[in-house]
């Protein structure tokens, strides 16, 4: 099986919203203090380094990281058409973005809205625009996945919206980044979402919540790591896994919370 890597998200702290006040770079001496190989970082969090990706590079490779993946995510949850053109701008930036680093990958966040009212046309909304997007990013030579959650709003919760949403995705285009924390939130079988989409997933993040759809610590909930990991060594994963953490815990500390993750991790083998 090929090595798999293991990267951080920065959603640590991006989840604490106005009551950030740390720079980036702080992240990066953390993530790369607890282990990580790389981190995924998004277009909330990047800051001062929107328009900036050499210097970007340049910190990494002071702290022997990797850009796991660049994340876009936008206002309007990809399923308002009158915000496409501002949605595929964006996305165009974020391309431009990740397309200078090695092993370029750009993470779409998940069709949202304020109503389910219509929610299959919205859906269909969104995956025209990561079609457009993922056209793009093939063209620039970057990979495009993305990447399902169950925050509110959400319109891909369910194996049905899943499987609707890849069915009309090109895979050379646009893959599968799905989240374990999201789909058990979203009242999926784990292991059968992974199983049934394996050939479409080429980046996964492991996140972990209890049956009140609380997120926990991994290896605290619901999400079964060692068969996701078996299950992963047995198809020839090669791409990254990114730890996430979204609980209480992370919340109050999230240096201790991502150490703690890493950890976990390094105790199932990778």
């Amino acid at each position: 099986m090929p090595t798999i890597r293991v990267a951080c998200q920065t959603y640590t702290w991006e989840m604490q919203g106005d009551r950030w006040r740390g720079k980036v770079t702080d992240i990066l001496d953390w993530i790369a203090a607890a282990g990580y190989a790389g981190i995924e970082i998004t277009c909330n969090m990047i800051g001062e380094f929107a328009k900036r990706p050499d210097d970007f590079i340049a910190e990494l490779q002071d702290r022997s990281l990797a850009l796991a993946c660049f994340a876009y995510s936008s206002p309007s949850g990809f399923t308002e058409s009158g915000s496409r053109s501002a949605d595929l701008e964006g996305a165009l930036e974020a391309i431009e973005f990740v397309r200078q680093f090695p092993e370029p990958r750009l993470g779409l966040g998940g069709a949202a809205s304020f109503s389910r009212e219509h929610a299959r046309a919205k859906l269909d909304v969104a995956i025209s625009l990561y079609s457009e997007i993922g056209r793009a990013a093939r063209a620039a030579g970057v990979s495009a996945n993305v990447h399902p959650h169950s925050h509110h709003g959400s319109l891909l919760e369910t194996a049905e919206e899943y499987d609707y949403l890849l069915s009309q995705l090109d895979p050379d285009c646009v893959s599968f980044g799905p989240d374990t924390g999201h789909i058990v939130r979203g009242g999926q079988d784990l292991m059968g979402c992974l199983s049934g989409q394996l050939d479409r997933i080429t980046h996964l993040h492991l996140k972990d919540a209890d049956a009140n759809r609380d997120w926990r610590p991994l290896g605290e909930g619901l999400c079964d790591f060692p068969g996701v990991l078996a299950l992963l060594q047995s198809s020839g994963y090669a791409g990254w896994l990114v730890a996430e953490e979204e609980s209480a815990e992370a919340a109050a500390d999230g240096v201790g919370a991502i150490r703690r993750n890493r950890e976990y991790l390094r105790g199932l083998g990778c």
